[in-house]
């Protein structure tokens, strides 16, 4: 009786487990990662061993897109570009960090700005559609925010772009 109870408690607990998108392989680690204000998680993600950088969306149930190959090319395909003011509120402070990457007719950017005035934090994706210019923004729950993009400042992996997207 009791190997049965066991058994049915590791299926239910295994069952549990099955029925979540899997955002982040046992070989990867979380770079940047949070949910948007409708519920949806966001990851960007690397190989342990920096073989590959990878973007997930999607919900907790299913992984909506995910974006690059598993290769070292991928980092390729990612660009950061950030600007940074320093002095305070009484200076405007600012440290502002995106990460993009174009997929198919799409440009996402993912967005990590922090503003001395008012104290001002946020973070989501823009979402650009290249045929029409048309963007579209999905903001993130900045209480949920895991990780950091200013350490792509110091990592020689993907390509710094001076240009701060639109």
């Amino acid at each position: 009786m009791m190997c049965k109870k066991n058994y049915f408690i590791f299926i239910l607990l295994t069952s549990c487990f099955v029925s979540f998108a899997q955002y982040v392989l046992p070989n990867e680690e979380v770079i940047f990662s949070f949910e948007t204000q409708s519920g949806k998680k966001v990851t960007l993600n690397k190989d342990k061993e920096n073989k590959y950088i990878i973007y997930r969306f999607g919900t907790k149930n299913k992984v909506e897109l995910e974006f690059s190959d598993k290769t070292k090319n991928s980092f390729k395909q990612f660009n950061y570009s950030f600007y940074m003011r320093g002095g305070g509120a009484q200076n405007e402070d600012m440290d502002l960090n995106y990460v993009s990457f174009t997929n198919v007719n799409y440009k996402y950017v993912i967005y990590d700005p922090y503003y001395a005035v008012g104290n001002k934090k946020e973070i989501g994706i823009k979402v650009i559609d290249l045929k029409t210019s048309q963007p579209q923004t999905i903001k993130g729950n900045y209480t949920t925010r895991k990780g950091t993009l200013i350490n792509f400042r110091d990592n020689a992996l993907i390509s710094v772009d001076e240009v701060l997207p639109e």
